[in-house]
């Protein structure tokens, strides 16, 4: 079995809704889920002028391989209303791969770990209950010194507890 951490959010409809919906989906289509950090509100990256998120950091397990995985969790998106037509746009979902075992993994489209991951308050701040002391195969951090290091200052504030 494969350990891989994702993190759900979007900032579209019922959000909380949203992310519940795409939980179960994940859990029918994708893998077990086995951790799953508190729910956050975001400040939109990158195109700013949008609604808030929601995000949640998640640990599954799944016998997919990355790409499979991959196209299983763009299947999901899309059955959730996903268009991608603006980058950084709203979305109804958003399901990103941030870590896959200890791989790295470079398969247009896929890059793991997550590309962008590491400039990203409202990624590293939920994975930061989930995963404190996991080491980025690549930078050779923790997620925690990931976090004190970033120089992104958005915002996040937890909604709830998981």
């Amino acid at each position: 079995m494969n350990k891989v951490y994702l993190l759900i959010g979007g900032n579209m409809g019922d959000r909380l809704a949203n992310i519940h919906t795409a939980l179960t989906q994940i859990e029918r289509l994708a893998g077990t889920i086995i951790q799953k950090s508190a729910i956050y509100e975001t400040e939109a990256w990158g195109l700013k002028e949008q609604p808030s998120f929601y995000n949640q950091a998640i640990t599954i397990q799944t016998h997919l391989n990355p790409l499979a995985l991959l196209q299983q969790l763009i299947e999901i998106e899309a059955s959730m209303g996903r268009q991608r037509d603006i980058t950084w746009g709203p979305r109804t979902m958003d399901i990103d791969i941030i870590y896959f075992n200890h791989e790295i993994v470079s398969i247009d489209p896929l890059s793991i770990p997550h590309p962008r991951m590491h400039q990203r308050n409202f990624v590293l701040t939920p994975l930061v209950e989930i995963a404190p002391d996991y080491i980025h195969p690549v930078l050779g951090l923790s997620t925690t010194q990931l976090l004190k290091d970033c120089e992104d200052k958005s915002l996040v504030y937890k909604k709830t507890e998981e």
